[in-house]
């Protein structure tokens, strides 16, 4: 009798879903994406002091972001698959060991190679990689009804990082300079994400409900998303990613050498962009309740749309109270466009291929962050502005709009909206 009462009390897959155990895993997901995302943007702080130091050009300077960038990107499909079958703790049980390792080594490194491929391979593609797209996809199926706010809130992480680390880094590399910052850096990041990890061992509900019954209908239609074979439909939502990255990264990688080179300094330039970031923290959360209403295409549209405005202002203004407002705005326009990828994948997508599917397209988003870091590096090497490198970006944003507008087409009038899906928990 005991037993009996106590299986009936028992929450079912179902009941985990929007429950309060959700919320509290939400929070721990937080913690270790601002945690994961702390190598991303301190590059940029320590870009002006590192080419210096090697003395090499901006382009070669920008080197060990594009490397972090490209290796964030491929480990987010392996560290996809691996939540996938193993569950999200494993993926940050390796990016803690990834973090502490990359942090140091480039700390530690004697040469713009060395840093560069510390950047890569341990804090990008082991380190980094094991929360972003993980965390997502993770937070994804444990949400239904909320499910684009959730997302927004665990990916805001990444730009609270971005918030944060900046300018502790800014103050460390002032204070105690940046090679005892990368350290310092590394034994935090790394070890915080081991502890929250221990934290994170259940699996989604999602990956334990039977996909039979009402939710048939969705799973066959989940199987041709947006009409077109999973192959086709993933490759198109690849090259938006890149496209509209490519965009966003030049302001984001760029502005505090842009800032030294208008004569304000660095320590403006990292505060612009602990704005900017901070700012997409209200952006992506603004987005995710927008997205529980539109779905995920229609608010990749608005998002890319206002990126491409924020570009266009950058353009004719170049005073220091100005750059700060554009930043701002910059944030505000960008922030949801990134999460929006991975809810089109979970509203379109097979569940059971969530983590990888997200995966590829996050690795898309990070080449398209590191494809656009070089290529606005180099423009400005050969054009000795940032100008070009500015209409560049807005010609990405446009290829990504084109395709977002192509997806909408594709599922017809009236569907696509998030209140079409929030009856099924799948």
């Amino acid at each position: 009798m005991t037993e009996r009462a106590s299986a009936q009390s028992a929450p079912t897959p179902v009941d985990l879903i929007d429950s309060r155990y959700a919320f509290w895993r939400l929070m721990v997901a937080l913690g270790a994406m601002i945690m994961g995302g702390s190598c991303m943007f301190v590059v940029a702080v320590v870009l002006p002091s590192v080419q210096a130091e090697f003395g090499v050009s901006r382009s070669d300077a920008s080197l060990p972001y594009t490397l972090l960038m490209i290796g964030f990107g491929v480990g987010g499909i392996y560290m996809g698959k691996l939540v996938d079958r193993w569950g999200v703790r494993s993926s940050l049980l390796v990016g803690s060991v990834g973090m502490l390792t990359g942090f140091v080594w480039a700390g530690l490194s004697e040469s713009l190679l060395t840093f560069a491929l510390a950047h890569g391979i341990f804090l990008g593609f082991l380190g980094s990689s094991a929360t972003f797209a993980p965390l997502v996809a993770d937070t994804s199926m444990w949400w239904n009804r909320y499910r684009g706010m959730a997302v927004a809130v665990v990916a805001s992480g990444n730009y609270l990082a971005g918030a944060v680390w900046p300018k502790l880094a800014q103050w460390g590399v002032t204070s105690i300079g940046w090679r005892e910052t990368y350290i310092w850096m590394g034994i935090i990041s790394g070890v915080s994400m081991a502890v929250l990890a221990l934290f994170l061992k259940r699996r989604p509900p999602v990956a334990q409900i039977d996909m039979s019954g009402t939710a048939s209908r969705e799973t066959l239609a989940r199987k041709r998303p947006f009409g077109l074979s999973t192959g086709r439909a993933q490759a198109l939502l690849i090259v938006a990613g890149v496209a509209c990255c490519v965009a966003m990264s030049m302001p984001q990688v760029h502005i505090v050498a842009y800032c030294v080179d208008l004569g304000y300094g660095p320590a403006r330039g990292a505060e612009m962009l602990s704005l900017m970031l901070a700012c997409g923290v209200i952006s992506r959360l603004a987005s995710g309740y927008i997205c529980d209403r539109i779905g995920g295409v229609r608010t990749l549209i608005l998002g890319s749309a206002l990126q491409g405005i924020a570009l266009i202002m950058f353009l004719p203004f170049d005073g220091l109270v100005s750059l700060y407002v554009i930043s701002a705005v910059f944030g505000l326009f960008q922030g949801g466009i990134v999460p929006s990828y991975a809810i089109i994948v979970r509203e379109h997508f097979p569940v059971q291929e969530t983590g990888r599917r997200v995966g590829a397209v996050m690795m898309a988003t990070m080449l398209g962050m590191a494809l656009g870091g070089w290529m606005s590096g180099k423009i400005f090497d050969l054009t000795g502005s940032y100008e070009a490198a500015m209409v560049n970006g807005l010609a990405w944003n446009a290829v990504n709009l084109m395709i977002a507008f192509w997806l909408l087409w594709r599922i017809g009038p009236g569907k696509g909206t998030r209140s079409l899906s929030r009856a099924s928990p799948v």
